[in-house]
């Protein structure tokens, strides 16, 4: 296999196929414009979800690249990618000859997020009035940032936060509705039918966390916590 690397304004490069002939000057070539708004649509159709409005630019493919036209084109994240920000898409062609590019694209999500409205000390559980709404590209935050009051509501302040301070998970503790050695009532549902039974979390957990229980039988369930002691098994 032979990479070819391409200087000047490159948006992509190009690792040749020795699998089969060159492309010659006669064969029919791939659009490349075409190219790049499949690589736009494979990335939009792998942001759904994302919360807020979500844009994708591909950058432009180099024009020196002569790649035979595809009939089998697969397109995947390169390794080590994130689906948001500066990212990369592996575009392979199968048949008739086999070759692959990297593509180059900017994914940006316009949102609201979490910042605190006023300094936060240690050991304080974020109440809605403790939280306020920022705006901007997701993408150029660092990880786990919080989108939803819901997330961050009844959550304990993990280290000193100032005023304006992007809110992440890590900064963040869950409270344990369960704790570990705790008798528990396990709650077994499922369509037109519930069983309760008791047990003993073997671990502590927040709520909606998974947990596993051991019952008087000496079985070991898992289950997702809820407040109250409760577990929830659903079939």
């Amino acid at each position: 296999m032979k990479r070819v690397s391409i200087t000047g304004r490159i948006a992509a490069w190009l690792i040749v196929g020795l699998w089969g002939a060159p492309v010659d000057a006669a064969s029919s070539h791939q659009d490349l414009t075409q190219l790049r708004v499949q690589v736009e649509q494979f990335l939009l159709s792998q942001s759904t979800g994302l919360p807020g409005k979500v844009s994708v630019s591909a950058l432009a493919i180099d024009p020196r690249l002569k790649l035979a036209s595809c009939d089998q084109l697969q397109m995947s994240l390169a390794a080590g990618s994130r689906i948001w920000g500066r990212t990369s898409v592996g575009v392979r062609c199968s048949a008739p000859q086999v070759w692959t590019i990297y593509v180059q694209a900017n994914v940006q999500v316009m949102a609201e997020y979490l910042v605190a409205a006023a300094p936060l000390a240690p050991g304080h559980i974020i109440t809605e009035q403790d939280l306020a709404k920022s705006h901007g590209d997701l993408a150029k935050l660092p990880p786990g940032v919080f989108t939803d009051a819901s997330q961050a509501i009844g959550r304990a302040v993990y280290v000193p936060l100032s005023a304006g301070t992007v809110l992440r998970q890590e900064m963040l503790r869950v409270l344990p509705v369960v704790q570990q050695g705790q008798k528990v009532i396990l709650n077994t549902m499922g369509e037109g039918f519930k069983v309760s039974a008791e047990g003993t979390a073997l671990t502590s957990a927040g709520d909606g966390q998974r947990v596993k229980v051991k019952m008087g039988n000496g079985r070991v369930v898992s289950g997702l916590a809820r407040q109250g002691g409760l577990i929830e098994v659903i079939f």
